[in-house]
């Protein structure tokens, strides 16, 4: 993870939700002994660090399971925002009750129809009925306020600690491998040591409206050599002809196959603003050295 930026409001990180959220976990895990931020939506957790609020803001990006989070794709173009880096952060769903709560005396489980959907295998086999909530981190509030018995929350382990609730089981998740990538926002850019290794770059574009235009702009990262990890594709102001995307690559900038394939991109297209480049996390390495085994 990028060293903390102690610049203006230095040891405060944004994050949407409320406090015990994955995305509170996430901001602790990658940055130990900041303040966290809680902010009601991703915008405001972007405008906490315009204006000066926060330092960083820690932003889910996709996950393992459910794919990208949406709006998030949509916004980072026009926050004004830069990416420094990124954060994995597994996802551990425990189950969470009242002291004095048993599994044989629960009949219901809180939760995000997401984190729901994620522990379907104990829904069945504790026959426990789903209740949907608006988050993880809030169903353990709310049940907190409730004191049921019969009650239970699907939430972090850091949700329960903050909302004093039991851990009656932990993983109860029906996939081990549940992650979720954060991009980490700041006002300015920290563009890493051209010859630093390891480097992620992400950025956004538009081609032209020509025949072929997206194979003749994306030809230069193949004949370059250079890794894409990330293509996504979502329409501008409702127009279905107007299309952007959002791009991740191995490299920096200035290496000279990812600043040729850039050049070449740039071309054929409209637009290109390059949001960020920062180390690439332990975790998208561990990954990548997986799979370069098999």
């Amino acid at each position: 993870m990028t060293n903390a930026d102690t610049n203006g409001a230095g040891g405060m990180i944004a994050f949407q939700g409320v406090p015990g959220a994955y995305s509170d976990l996430a901001c602790r895990s990658a940055y130990p002994g900041w303040t966290t931020l809680p902010c009601p939506s991703f915008e405001s957790a972007m405008e906490a660090v315009r204006d000066s609020r926060a330092a960083l803001a820690m932003l889910p990006c996709e996950n393992s399971l459910a794919g990208r989070v949406p709006d998030i794709h949509r916004m980072l173009p026009d926050s004004g925002l830069f990416v420094i880096g990124e954060h994995y952060q597994r996802v551990e769903h425990c189950l969470l009750a009242h002291k004095g709560a048993t599994l044989d005396g629960l009949k219901r489980a809180h939760s995000h129809p997401v984190a729901l959907g994620q522990v379907l295998n104990l829904l069945r086999e504790r026959k426990l009925q789903p209740v949907i909530e608006a988050d993880t981190a809030g169903a353990a509030k709310l049940l907190a306020e409730a004191h049921s018995l019969e009650d239970a929350a699907i939430a972090s382990s850091l949700a329960g600690e903050i909302y004093g609730l039991d851990i009656l089981l932990r993983n109860v998740e029906d996939a081990a491998h549940n992650t979720t990538r954060f991009y980490v926002m700041a006002r300015q850019p920290r563009l890493p040591p051209a010859e630093a290794p390891d480097t992620v770059t992400t950025f956004v574009f538009r081609v032209r409206n020509i025949p072929a235009a997206l194979y003749k702009a994306l030809g230069g990262f193949a004949t370059n050599g250079v890794n894409m990890t990330k293509l996504e594709s979502y329409m501008l102001d409702g127009q279905f002809t107007a299309t952007q995307f959002l791009c991740d690559v191995d490299g920096h900038p200035d290496h000279p196959p990812v600043k040729r394939a850039l050049e070449e991109l740039a071309f054929f297209s409209r637009e290109l603003r390059i949001l960020g480049s920062y180390p690439a996390h332990p975790y998208r390495l561990g990954q990548a050295a997986g799979q370069g085994a098999d």
